[in-house]
């Protein structure tokens, strides 16, 4: 099967070295912007890939909604398979390109969306054929571990870590998406979109790590305790989708905690299976690339779906998740929140609220945000 690819970034020319002697697969056209066009085998123009007879598949790893969204449309259109590495895209417009595959009888994956070379997406749609998903979640975020682990470890402060991540090419040059939550919460609408055929789009809820200080992880290794930002999804009892991003404190049993650098762990919970967990490089060229190369190997062996045609957008129902909280604010505001035990650190107040819904917490914190108050907050993991 011929591949043409949509982008010839970082991860495109990964993929495309490891197109040559890949079993099946041959290396076809790539996409490139005008002025690029440097070899026979780029073009700059859509067409020359979605009129290719010759073309089988096209690999969309060039990022961003548009123009990858029209382009993968015309490339469905026209009766060629499509992989992804782009979460972004498949987030917004996953249930419109799953339901167009369908139409075309061919195949739309994004095993690579999420968790770069580890193959979380990929186990989770296989799981879900025979067995119950339970939750879903984990460490989705590579840059923002090696932030905390910077931090924990080696006792940097936030800017220094940031400024470090960005050095090794682990984040970007403007990272908010990474360290606001949203690159992890983006990956855990997919992962509940696989488990559960449903695509939460709405009252979601993202925490990053903007607010930690090297003072508060001094606090939280004086009690023997770990900060991973998580991602978390599931089912609550009454069968609505909960999705949401947050710092969690946990203790040195936990596997998070073990899980050091850039990399991720992902997890899903079966009915029958238990507990699954996977850990390796969560982004990169050959990471990523090895899993788009998978998805590639995937279709020839007759995968076609990963999310439902049709699958549609809900809501979230992040009030069915109860959580005690460590939260560190200005004192004068210790009334805002439902507070079991507190401390005073100068003018500031280090405490651990009663069980609250999840949603209540993020509420409260961008209350207490937009009253002035500098607030960090985590979840207290078992």
């Amino acid at each position: 099967m011929k591949v043409a690819l949509l982008g010839f970034g970082t991860v495109g020319v990964g993929v495309y070295g490891m197109l040559d002697g890949a079993y099946g697969l041959e290396q076809g056209p790539v996409l490139v912007r005008p002025g690029k066009d440097d070899s026979s085998f780029k073009v700059t123009e859509i067409e020359k890939i979605v009129n290719d007879p010759s073309v089988g598949a096209v690999a969309e790893v060039m990022g961003g909604i548009e123009p990858a969204f029209s382009y993968v449309s015309a490339a469905l259109a026209a009766g060629k398979h499509v992989v992804t590495s782009n979460k972004a895209l498949v987030a917004a417009h996953g249930p419109e390109l799953a339901e167009l595959a369908e139409k075309n009888n061919v195949a739309f994956l994004f095993s690579a969306a999420c968790g770069g070379g580890v193959p979380f997406l990929h186990n989770l749609a296989l799981a879900t054929e025979s067995d119950k998903i339970l939750s879903v979640g984990g460490i989705l975020n590579g840059t923002t571990n090696y932030m905390l682990d910077a931090m924990q470890r080696r006792g940097m402060d936030y800017g220094d870590a940031l400024k470090d991540a960005q050095r090794l090419g682990y984040a970007e040059a403007d990272p908010t998406a990474d360290v606001s939550g949203l690159d992890a919460l983006r990956k855990i609408m997919l992962a509940c979109a696989v488990a559960y055929d449903q695509l939460p789009a709405e009252g979601l809820h993202n925490e990053g790590i903007e607010s930690l200080t090297a003072a508060d992880v001094a606090h939280f290794k004086a009690r023997g305790l770990t900060c991973r930002l998580l991602a978390s999804g599931g089912l609550s009892d009454e069968g609505r989708v909960y999705a949401f991003v947050e710092p969690v404190l946990l203790p040195a049993s936990a596997a998070e905690c073990a899980v050091l650098d850039n990399f991720n762990l992902a997890r899903y919970q079966g009915e029958n299976s238990g507990a699954i967990i996977l850990i390796g490089q969560g982004a990169g060229r050959w990471p990523t690339a090895s899993a788009v190369v998978r998805d590639l190997s995937c279709i020839l062996q007759g995968q076609r779906t990963m999310m439902q045609a049709g699958c549609p957008r809900v809501k979230a129902d992040n009030s069915a998740c109860s959580r005690v909280y460590y939260v560190r604010l200005p004192a004068r505001f210790e009334d805002m929140l439902p507070l079991k035990e507190a401390e005073k650190d100068g003018d500031l107040l280090r405490a651990v609220t009663e069980p609250m819904p999840v949603s209540a917490m993020h509420e409260a914190a961008a209350k207490l945000r937009q009253a002035g108050a500098e607030v960090f907050f985590a979840a207290m993991g078992e």
